[in-house]
């Protein structure tokens, strides 16, 4: 079972010392001839965060209702637009990595898990820094449960489901140009299907099941849990996990079986 996909994971594990290299090239292409360097691969978040506590929390001074993790718009939104930006980034980088990775591998016998999973590797040298001053931040208020503990395993199986949801998306690109602009279309309005602005609680009851069908829901209310309230994620949460990360196997392990002889030319 997942043989295909398998003998891709551990052709990834026998090159990491290539991910590893290809990844810092990735990340020096992005701030090159620039005076600040990596601080741009930065500015971006964080000034996207600050912007959503100046006016949400400052000016307005939102607050939510009691079916929120926190009364505090700002700090609802800082939570869940964090993985939600390194989601997208993911997604759209990694899609399109074995197209603009085409020529490279007509030349030369790469594994092609290597470009989705270097795409997911810089978004996560990116994001997972932010990650780790969101504890900083919020953990005091809850003077560092032991919810936080849950955090590594739940970041982990986030990870896996982007890199599933990216590898899946770059061979479909490859045989259908078209998916770009169907996924780009619904990674637009993908966060208003999201917890990402509202609260699970304010949609409608009879559309809570559509939240799930969106893979940010279940990172998105475990980084809430743990941040905001101070508790370890709830089943749900580990439920729409596994069930992403199995069913994308699956998925995943078909496309690579299909793709395999194809993929090259199809590039």
């Amino acid at each position: 079972m997942l043989r295909a996909l398998n003998a891709e994971l551990g052709d990834i594990w026998r090159a990491r010392a290539l991910l590893a290299m290809m990844t810092r090239r990735e990340l020096a292409a992005r701030h090159a001839g620039s005076v600040l360097g990596l601080f741009w691969l930065y500015a971006q978040p964080l000034l996207t965060i600050a912007a959503y506590y100046l006016v949400f929390d400052v000016v307005f001074q939102m607050r939510l209702g009691e079916g929120a993790p926190t009364r505090a718009v700002g700090a609802y939104l800082i939570v869940g637009m964090v993985p939600w930006i390194a989601f997208s980034e993911s997604v759209n980088r990694g899609m399109s990595s074995l197209l603009e990775a085409g020529p490279l591998l007509q030349k030369n016998p790469l594994p092609p898990a290597l470009f989705p999973a270097r795409s997911l590797a810089t978004a996560a040298l990116v994001y997972l820094p932010l990650t780790a001053a969101l504890v900083v931040v919020y953990a005091p208020l809850h003077r560092f449960s032991a919810s936080l503990l849950a955090l590594p395993l739940l970041l982990a199986l986030t990870l896996a489901v982007w890199f599933l949801i990216a590898y899946s998306l770059a061979i479909l690109a490859a045989a259908i140009r078209d998916v770009t602009q169907v996924v780009g279309f619904l990674l637009g309005i993908g966060v208003f299907v999201s917890p990402v602005l509202f609260p699970p609680a304010m949609f409608p009851s009879a559309l809570a099941w559509v939240l799930w069908l969106n893979p940010i829901t279940p990172p998105v209310l475990g980084l809430q849990a743990i941040l905001l309230a101070g508790a370890v994620p709830g089943w749900e949460v580990w439920l729409g996990l596994g069930a992403w990360i199995l069913a994308l196997a699956l998925v995943l392990d078909r496309l690579v079986a299909r793709s395999r002889e194809q993929l090259v030319d199809w590039l």
